[in-house]
């Protein structure tokens, strides 16, 4: 490649060049210039902010070497400007009619060629062209998107404010004289880098006394990434669902103790709810992400991103738009998606992250994602949302096996702790055979007649009668659990060679599973449409969200697969509120000697791990529906860390 002084003194009679938009190309064109030409009194120099400090450095040369290239590490990134920092977008149509899907998500701050406002301005990426004091009268300059054009916009810094830069527009020798400040955004996230991976490559070009010279620089749109334990909790999401009948009363009651663990926590923000849809997933229609830059003063320019679940008929999701779209905050939905693709695997219970690490020759500096597939049928999440999640280049997706569970969701049986080790974090895992050994023990030590669960009955749903003695005795269960240690284990080998932690570092938390009503008996417990959506449902809680009956969901379960899922409210499935807090879903288990048998072993599990728990009672209005805790909740993290940073402690 040729050198960047040798560039800029290219010299043409050719006129000024227009903008113009290439297709994608995945590597920035250097500017062809003839054989030795001779050294110009003035020459274009373009930079942008190649080592991510906040400021483009127009004095030094921090930020010339590697501006034509980019790296994990080095390079100059622009943000997609996803979000509505003037809440101008609009959510419903004439007469309040709702929009379609498709228009809900087609408005954004970069969906006009306007900056729009001060908030809007700190979203666009900075590129300067030092000053060319020497250029004579009659100079023009012009710019052109060479690579990314589709996917990007520029804008020029006048007195009068941003103005978009198009293919007529044209810089006057004395803005070229004084030196000029563009801004870049963006229009949209990296969907698919076969098609564009996120480069965008401007290039200024002055024109005087017949004479052309031109420069390069290279930009990245900035990863779309997930959010991981190590970043502290911030504000928590969940449903609320009004009403007065039993189911509701619950719920809010689930709500209002929710928000005292959160402040308990000293987390100061309010709980931001969903109120329109009554769909009480609320971690699986939505997973929460960010993109950022380094903005002015070093600090953190970051767009929060509501990437919205790849379930084209989830209503729910529409709320994401409606309510949280706006300042800060951009919301972006997977496209292509097929009805055919299973249901269940496409919530985003079924992707979790794991904390930064780096093993094996690979770095994750910003965590990895994880999903579940079902191996047993090859059944996988959405191909348009794995491949929009492995196109950002940094959080590769690992498929673990969830064919044994019955929803299939990751976080039913994993999870990520902050830990003050080496690494920085632990893996939580649920421990089944942990769980009976707590059941044959205490049938051991004479408590076989105790009830299983202590929870007390609801309004036409009886208290569970079974007690440890027939738990033992069912024919399923110790089946059940069996195959749920085998798979647990199984997939926690793949995370110990994909990560390098090793058993010290691995948390075991008693837990039990069970199959699902139409596989074998479940006791006393009473079958409700789960986070399937599908099943039998109490009419106390028939018109919620997924818990309305919309059918049999697509589940693509091999012939004679055992499918599972909590059979004592799975304690795994809770949410870090800090790095010594953990909120956990009422144990409910056998009570002997006035102390829950569960609840003190995952007491004693996590307090190894450092950390204190709490509980919420979640079973009736998530634990019934073969979910808990963290699938009816959602957090907002702190993203102000620099993505491309090792993080960790």
């Amino acid at each position: 490649m040729a050198t960047r002084h040798a560039r800029l003194t290219r010299n043409t009679t050719n006129a000024a060049v227009a903008l113009t938009v290439i297709g994608a190309v995945l590597a920035p064109v250097s500017p062809a210039f003839a054989a030795n030409p001779p050294q110009a009194a003035w020459r274009v120099d373009l930079r942008a902010d190649v080592n991510r400090d906040g400021r483009v450095d127009v004095a030094g040369t921090t930020d010339t070497a590697g501006e034509d290239a980019w790296s994990a590490a080095r390079g100059a990134v622009l943000l997609p400007n996803v979000d509505d920092d003037t809440k101008r977008c609009a959510v419903r149509g004439p007469g309040g009619r709702p929009l379609p899907d498709a228009q809900l998500a087609a408005c954004n701050d970069a969906s006009d060629t306007k900056v729009n406002g001060s908030e809007d301005a700190a979203d666009l990426a900075r590129i300067r062209a030092l000053p060319m004091a020497n250029l004579p009268a009659g100079a023009t300059g012009s710019v052109s998107v060479v690579t990314g054009g589709r996917k990007s916009r520029v804008f020029v810094k006048r007195p009068t404010g941003w103005t978009h830069v198009t293919a007529t527009t044209r810089l006057t020798a004395a803005e070229l004289r004084s030196g000029v400040e563009f801004g870049v955004e963006a229009t949209d996230v990296i969907r698919d880098s076969a098609v564009w991976d996120g480069r965008t490559v401007v290039r200024l070009t002055v024109t005087a006394g017949g004479r052309r010279s031109s420069d390069d620089v290279t930009l990245r749109t900035a990863p779309l990434l997930t959010q991981h334990h190590l970043q502290n909790a911030q504000q928590l999401m969940v449903t609320r669902v009004p009403g007065r009948d039993d189911y509701a009363r619950r719920q809010q009651a689930f709500v209002k103790g929710l928000a005292a663990e959160v402040r308990a926590a000293g987390i100061d923000k309010p709980l931001l709810t969903f109120d329109a849809y009554g769909d009480v997933w609320a971690q699986d229609f939505v997973e929460p992400g960010y993109v950022s830059m380094t903005g002015p003063g070093g600090r953190r320019q970051v767009i929060r991103v509501m990437l919205r679940s790849a379930q084209p008929d989830r209503e729910a999701g529409r709320e994401l738009f409606e309510k949280l779209r706006g300042k800060g905050v951009g919301v972006v939905q997977a496209a292509g998606v097929r009805d055919t693709e299973e249901w269940t695997l496409n919530s985003m219970g079924n992707l979790e992250t794991v904390p930064p690490y780096s093993h094996g020759g690979r770095s994750f500096p910003a965590g990895r994602i994880i999903m579940g597939e079902r191996k047993d049928s090859g059944s996988k999440p959405a191909a348009a949302m794995r491949t929009l999640l492995k196109s950002q280049g940094f959080q590769d997706p690992l498929l673990l096996d969830t064919s044994w569970l019955h929803v299939g969701h990751v976080d039913e049986f994993v999870q990520f702790l902050p830990a003050d080790t080496p690494r920085g974090w632990r893996i939580g895992i649920a421990d089944p055979e942990a769980g009976l050994r707590l059941l044959r023990e205490a049938q051991a030590a004479g408590h076989g007649a105790t009830r299983m669960f202590s929870v007390p009955g609801s309004a036409g749903t009886p208290a569970p009668k079974e007690t440890v003695d027939q738990a033992l005795a069912s024919p399923w269960l110790v089946k059940d659990n069996t195959l749920a240690a085998e798979r647990i284990a199984a997939n926690l080998e793949v995370l110990k060679r994909e990560t390098g932690v090793t058993d010290a570092e691995v948390v075991r938390v008693p837990a039990l599973y069970t199959r699902g009503a139409e596989q074998g008996e479940r006791g006393d417990r009473v079958p409700r449409l789960s986070r399937m959506g599908a099943g039998e449902v109490p009419d106390a809680v028939s018109r919620y969200g997924q818990q309305e009956v919309v059918g049999d969901r697509k589940r693509d379960a091999a012939p004679g697969t055992v499918m599972t899922s909590a059979y004592v409210p799975g304690a795994v499935n809770g949410i870090v509120l800090g790095r010594n807090r953990y909120l956990a879903p009422r144990q409910w288990g056998p009570v002997i000697g006035g102390t829950d048998v569960f609840t003190a072993a995952v007491n004693a599990a996590y307090a190894r791990a450092g950390m204190k728990v709490s509980y919420l009672d979640d079973w009736y209005t998530y634990h019934l529906g073969q979910g808990e805790v963290h699938c009816g909740t959602n957090t907002l993290r702190d993203a102000s860390a620099a993505w491309w940073k090792p993080q960790g402690r």
